[in-house]
């Protein structure tokens, strides 16, 4: 097949209910599009295969897709119809890294071979928990992976605590990676749609993004740490009553 495609999306406490919607509706909108469609039909062989994994803290991961072959207009229905009405809410914590290891994990143990490997993550803050994102991310390119990132920078009240203005600078510069990586941000949520579909017929077609990959940069240090810092300044407030 094409490409094997991890879909990790984010559903952290600082998620609402309606986040969560927006988020599970903007996949399964875009999984059922022509766009997407003409992508996965284009491809060398035709057919990916995908998994749709919501995450949040270290070992917080809750499998809503598993993995599934989509070689059909009536696959990609199945699956989007199955994401659309996922379960549960929100979990605790952000753990990028968490997300990382769970997926190239997932990815090696899977029963697919697509010319191809790509983890595509979603989230609104850095990493606050677990080993350093850099870390995890190494692992995944040292066994081929791609990771492109989905920095989600819309503003609510919870971004006024954990608020970090140059997200998607965090995730071009300390979580993605590969050939042809990308980040794609999303500055408000009526964006989240138009985003995502972009996002995946990139991802499942191969075409470069019009961005500068981030190999191909020499810029000074960026402090990949920065998460956990925000984190140990602000830990006091979940202590309060």
């Amino acid at each position: 097949m094409d490409v094997e495609l991890f879909l990790a999306v984010d559903l952290s406490r600082s998620m609402t209910p309606y986040e969560i919607e927006i988020q599970r509706r903007g996949y399964a909108e875009a999984l059922e599009s022509a766009e997407v469609w003409v992508a996965i039909n284009g491809g060398l062989i035709g057919r990916i295969a995908v998994t749709y994994v919501e995450w949040a803290g270290e070992y917080a991961q809750r499998v809503v897709v598993p993995w599934t072959l989509i070689d059909s207009v009536e696959d990609a229905r199945e699956v989007a119809d199955i994401i659309a009405t996922g379960p549960g809410d929100g979990m605790r914590r952000t753990s990028i890294s968490g997300a990382l290891l769970y997926a190239t994990d997932s990815i090696e143990a899977n029963s697919f071979d697509g010319l191809r490997r790509v983890i595509d993550v979603s989230g609104d803050g850095p990493n606050n928990q677990g080993r350093p994102v850099t870390r995890a991310r190494d692992a995944a390119l040292e066994k081929g992976i791609i990771i492109n990132g989905l920095p989600l920078m819309t503003r609510d009240e919870m971004s006024r605590v954990w608020d970090l203005p140059d997200l998607d600078e965090y995730y071009r510069r300390c979580v993605i990676g590969g050939p042809g990586a990308f980040v794609i941000p999303v500055l408000d949520w009526s964006q989240f749609a138009d985003a995502v579909k972009r996002k995946l017929v990139l991802e499942i077609s191969g075409m470069p993004a019009r961005v500068i990959p981030v190999q191909m940069r020499v810029e000074p240090p960026y402090d990949c740490l920065v998460g956990e810092k925000l984190w140990e300044k602000n830990r006091p407030l979940f202590d309060l009553p």
